[in-house]
């Protein structure tokens, strides 16, 4: 069978998977929260639900936390597990609660986003990342 086609876990490949999957996803969620960050800073009134009880503003600025400023540690890989967390808790709070009655479709994304964070917080940031420098930086 052709090396390219092992089942066998090459550690390489899998830190260049990781750094592909937080680069991408990073990115990806950026997108989401830079407008939501615009808003948080301007004039305009925010509309925004209120899923847990914290109030609209509260609950407006915890998404902005997450889906900025994890976004940014996990694109970076710092703290990348912890910075999973928020994110994690933001998309099953969007699936389960928030697009709750929808079909399936609707909250597909929001479910995809979750199985990511799950996986990063149990991987972790792999060696291409900031937390690998470091660690490798204090081991010295």
């Amino acid at each position: 069978m052709s090396k390219s086609y092992s089942t066998i876990l090459n550690l390489r490949n899998t830190d260049i998977a990781l750094f592909v999957l937080r680069v991408g996803v990073g990115m990806l969620m950026l997108t989401h929260g830079i407008p939501k960050l615009m808003q948080l800073f301007s004039s305009e009134p925010i509309a925004f639900g209120d899923p847990i009880g914290l109030g609209v503003e509260a609950s407006f600025t915890l998404v902005v936390f997450a889906e900025v400023i994890c976004s940014v540690l996990i694109l970076v890989g710092l703290g990348t597990r912890l910075a999973a967390i928020p994110l994690a808790i933001t998309m099953a709070v969007a699936f389960f609660v928030v697009l709750a009655p929808d079909p399936f479709q609707r909250k597909e994304m929001a479910l995809m986003y979750l199985i990511i964070y799950l996986v990063l917080f149990l991987t972790g940031s792999g060696k291409f990342s900031l937390d690998h420098y470091f660690l490798k930086r204090k081991q010295k």
